[in-house]
């Protein structure tokens, strides 16, 4: 996706280099239609240049940072040396996400798609997420309901999501805590079960034994009663301990997750004359 306004002073924006002179370097903006800039040879690289090849080469991808912009003059004054490697490395793999998004647009809603009808979309995940690879994230790890604030229309959504499920590789986060349960009354294995359903946030998912086999949740293999984003699994690792791994985008989901499921399994054991603990290192000795 290219813009069709201009860049602001003090963006950082990449670039290629096109054209050298002895008084600097042309580059041609890769993100914004028809717009090109000047770095001056004083702002190639800090010190004293003897020659601007030692520094740049043509066609080489660059990142610089706008120091002017003269619309009226159609001159857009550059800087290469105000950029360090930290916000070059950033910079380029922003540009790379959205040249990915990009891709995505036109898996989603094909090749044959419009001009106006590329832009609506992109405008509004520009608007909600500040880059469309942002929006397809959101969109592959919380599906339709990370677009439910925007104007797209439901074939929209549906196709976002979708494409994004299919092609977006997102950044998980595991935490895993223990939570030990006893029940002494007659019925305390039944208590142990349902709490443990409650743990998992429904009450009809089942728990895998040592490791092996079953599944939690609904035929979807999800909890409806645990965010669509986060993956929850309970393991019996040796009475009274059960391991609860929660998978989330993030630790803070993820540890407020964890937290809850096990609050879930030991209140409703407390309830039932019985005692719960959550804890964080496994205690029962391995089998």
């Amino acid at each position: 996706m290219k813009y069709s306004g201009w860049p602001e002073s003090g963006e950082l924006v990449v670039g290629r280099v096109d054209e050298i002179e002895d008084f600097g370097v042309f580059i041609d903006l890769l993100e914004y239609e028809d717009k090109r800039g000047l770095s001056h040879v004083s702002e190639v690289a800090s010190g004293w240049i003897k020659n601007v090849r030692d520094h740049v080469n043509v066609d080489q991808r660059v990142v610089a940072k706008v120091l002017d912009v003269d619309k009226s003059a159609q001159q857009i004054d550059l800087s290469l040396k105000d950029v360090n490697d930290h916000q070059r490395k950033d910079t380029i793999q922003e540009w790379k996400n959205e040249q990915k998004a990009d891709n995505w647009m036109e898996l989603a809603f094909g090749e044959d798609m419009g001009d106006e009808q590329y832009a609506a979309i992109a405008n509004e995940l520009l608007a909600g997420f500040g880059s469309l690879y942002d929006g397809f994230e959101a969109a592959a790890i919380r599906g339709t309901e990370a677009l439910a604030e925007t104007d797209l229309e439901d074939d929209e959504v549906t196709a976002i999501v979708d494409t994004a499920r299919e092609n977006v590789s997102v950044p998980y986060v595991t935490v895993t805590g223990y939570v030990s349960l006893e029940c002494p009354t007659g019925d305390g294995v039944d208590v142990i079960k349902e709490a443990l359903q409650s743990a998992e946030g429904n009450g009809e998912g089942h728990v895998r034994a040592n490791g092996t086999n079953g599944a939690s949740g609904d035929e979807n293999g999800e909890s409806p009663g645990v965010p669509e984003e986060v993956d929850l699994e309970i393991t019996y690792v040796g009475s009274p301990e059960y391991r609860i791994e929660v998978q989330a985008p993030n630790y803070k989901t993820a540890e407020t997750e964890l937290e809850e499921s096990a609050e879930r399994a030991r209140t409703l054991v407390a309830e039932q004359g019985g005692t719960g603990r959550f804890h964080r290192e496994r205690e029962t000795d391995e089998e």
